[in-house]
Formats: structure tokens, sequence, C-alpha cells
């Protein structure tokens, strides 16, 4: 057990360095100057080299890749150009609205997706397995930024129940307390919930229905067991392993919708720093969040392949 956790850790370094090195190289060789951005348009040419000296964008980049790698193992993402903070503080900042959109999307997904995909398969071609097709089809199809406009319609101007946009802290300063934080999470929640409901929701019914025709099934039934024990203990006992795979698959889905739904509603999180530094051009930030985003990824999917120790016994690493 030990020795996988170590194996599996030491993997993650080579993984988050080709990361880093082409995400290095991807914003250095795309089109733009954040030394142009900086200066703005009245600025001359020299005022232009002037910047990109101080910011040490005139080194070869094999040296200014090498003096970020060197930063960033001692812990240090660099500075921002646009905003002149440390990227470590810039990301502390935008922590906290980025981990409420997400965990929320996470709870609110499993909660439904996961009884949904079991009743599904359980009335396999009833009511509610077609009314689930035609939910995920349309999870899938409507994007976002949709299903986020028409909330913000419905909810939040016509019938003014939840704020249009924006975030209340739920701690330290500005913040309105639980409620005021929830007011201005729920539209957030329930856009970036719909994709994931869509997708947990279609893999729960298509592993529980393909449990519900192995033989041990029908042995439980014929024992006597009670149909609510030979769901859960059984069906979807036996069904935990891909769902597991792709809660932890889909959290790629959430790190690309946080960045959208941040936008659409306001959200000042990692979602919207990194919009924010994709128009300025700034390099460090880039870097730091994208960085940052993938241990994360990498971590998730690690917690997700221990539970398989939890879900089914019968592995053993």
């Amino acid at each position: 057990m030990l020795r996988f956790l170590l194996t599996r850790l030491a993997a993650v370094l080579p993984v988050l360095l080709v990361v880093a090195v082409v995400v290095f190289l991807i914003l250095r060789l795309t089109p733009g100057d954040p030394a142009a951005v900086i200066a703005g348009n009245n600025a001359t040419n020299e005022d232009i080299e002037r910047i990109r000296e101080q910011l040490g964008l005139t080194k070869p980049l094999w040296q200014q890749f090498g003096i970020w790698l060197g930063d960033l193992l001692k812990g240090d993402l660099g500075y921002s150009f646009y905003l002149n903070k440390p990227v470590t503080e810039l990301i502390a900042q935008r922590i906290e609205p980025t981990l409420s959109l997400a965990a929320g999307t996470l709870l609110i997904a499993i909660a439904l997706a996961i009884p949904l995909g079991t009743l599904a398969a359980w009335r396999m071609g009833g009511w509610l397995d077609r009314l689930l097709s035609v939910f995920s089809v349309a999870g899938f199809s409507v994007p976002v930024f949709v299903t986020a406009y028409v909330l913000i319609y419905l909810f939040a101007l016509k019938f003014d129940w939840f704020p249009v946009q924006g975030y209340r802290r739920l701690f330290g300063p500005g913040s309105g307390g639980v409620g005021d934080w929830l007011r201005h999470l729920v539209l957030p929640w329930v856009t970036l919930s719909t994709i994931y409901v869509a997708l947990i929701a279609r893999v729960t019914r298509a592993s529980v229905s393909e449990a519900l025709t192995e033989d041990y099934i029908r042995t439980a039934r014929a024992k006597g067991l009670p149909e609510r024990a030979v769901l859960l203990r059984h069906a979807l006992a036996n069904a935990a392993i891909p769902v597991a795979t792709v809660i932890g698959i889909g959290v790629a889905l959430l790190i690309g919708g946080v960045v959208v739904t941040e936008t659409v509603y306001a959200i000042p999180g990692l979602g919207s720093l990194t919009v924010d530094a994709v128009l300025n051009r700034d390099f460090p930030v880039i870097q730091g969040v994208v960085l940052f985003f993938s241990v994360l990824y990498v971590l998730v999917n690690l917690l997700v392949d221990m539970s398989y120790l939890v879900l089914d016994p019968r592995i053993r690493y």
C-alpha cells in the first residue's frame, strides 16, 4: 500500500514537469507581448523594450525556464507581470470562491446523479430512464454559459430570487454569513452541476444495469432479499468502481467549467484570475494557476485510486 502510494507520488513529478514545459513554451511561442500590454497604446518601442528587459523576456527561452523552474523548486511561483504581486498570494486570495464552487458542485452532482442513475437502471425503459436520457443529452449539448444566462434571466432578473452576479465570502472581511454565501452560489452550482450530473448519472445507469444482469443478483433475489438491499448492497456496490473513476475523470470538466462559470457570474476565483491573466499575457500567473490545477487533478485521481481499496476489497496494491 505504502509502496504503491510512493510510486504514484513519484510518477506525479514527471507529469508536472511536462505540464510546466508545455505551458511555458505555448505562452512564449504564441503571438502577444506582455510588455506591450503593460506599456499601453501610447508607448514607444524603446518603452516596450525597456519593460521586456525588466521582466526578463529578452533572455533566451532556456534561461527563462531555468530561472522559473529554480524558483518553483523553492516554492516561489514568481511575480505577476500585470499586478506586480506574488503569484502564490494571488492564488491564496482567489482559492476560496473556486473551492466553494467546485466542492458544492461535486456534492450536488454526486447526491443527485447516483440515485437517479440507480433508479433509472432499476426501471430500465421507464419514464425516469427516458427522462434521464434526454437530460443527459441536453446536459452535454448545451454550453455552460448558455445554461448560466438562462438561469440568470429566470431566477435573478424575472423572479429576483438570487443575485445576478458576485460573491460573498464565507469567512474574513466582507463576509455576509452562510445565508448570503449560499444565495450567491446557488445559480453557479446549478449551472456547473448540470453537465456533471449528466455524466455521472449515465455512467451509474450503465454500470448498475450491467450489474443487475449478473448471477449474484438472481441469487440474492432468490434468497428473498428486499429489492432495496439488492440494489444498494449488491448492484450499486459492484458498480461503484466505474462511478468513482468517472468522478475523478470529470474533475477535468469541472476545472474547465469553473473558468466559464466564474466569468459569467463575476466570481473572483481562480477561473476569473486565469481569464484576466490570459487577456493581459501575464505569464507567471497563467503558469502558476495551470500548475495548481494540474496538481489538484493528479491528487484527486490518486484519491480515486485509493478509494478502490474501500469499494472493492479484492483489489490489492
